[in-house]
């Protein structure tokens, strides 16, 4: 897989290079290790394209999963703890998983990075709200999102959202004071 699409959010670029420039370099070689024509294994049950050979995001991210793991990054995973004191008097809640947690895919040396290929939400989830939770909690001081292009999305199943759109989404959002800084990486095929 190749970068071709770069976009700097809250200066993201610029604190990721001046500080995490080795670990920046890692996450480059990963992506470039991974050919994506191996992936495109999945077959397509969708109506508008029945039949079709599409890019396999759970495939693509275990091949992604084990470069990151093999050069020492980390997953992080943190338990939720969900109050229930803002519920109405008398309502009775339903008992509430025990085991519920956020997890970031890789952390580095306070670098997290999230690979996403699925549905847009959760692109924005990742950069405005999960980044910004695991830097509070002193687990990352920035971020990498890497996310595909609309090339490489056109491929995949529908619904997936693309580098493209979270860019503009994103600027026509603005920063918030509460925001990480955070590099936006497109990979293509």
């Amino acid at each position: 897989m190749k970068i071709v699409g770069v976009y700097s959010f809250n200066g993201g670029e610029k604190a990721v290079k001046k500080k995490y420039s080795k670990e920046l370099d890692e996450v480059r070689n990963i992506l470039a290790h991974v050919s994506a024509k191996n992936h495109k294994t999945k077959m397509s049950k969708e109506k508008t394209m029945r039949n079709k050979i599409l890019y396999s995001p759970r495939s693509l991210n275990k091949e992604i999963n084990e470069g990151f793991l093999e050069l020492g990054w980390e997953k992080k995973r943190v338990f939720c703890d969900y109050p229930t004191q803002y519920y109405s008097e008398g309502y009775e809640a339903p008992r509430i998983s025990k085991g519920a947690f956020r997890e970031m895919d890789f952390i580095k040396n306070k670098l997290g990075v999230e690979v996403q290929f699925g549905k847009y939400s959760f692109m924005v989830y990742n950069v405005c709200a999960k980044m910004t939770i695991f830097h509070n909690m002193g687990f990352i001081d920035v971020g990498i999102e890497i996310v595909p292009v609309k090339e490489l999305a056109e491929d995949m199943s529908s619904g997936v959202s693309y580098f493209e759109q979270f860019v503009w989404d994103l600027e026509q959002r603005g920063v918030s004071d509460i925001d990480i800084p955070v590099l936006i990486l497109g990979v293509a095929p």
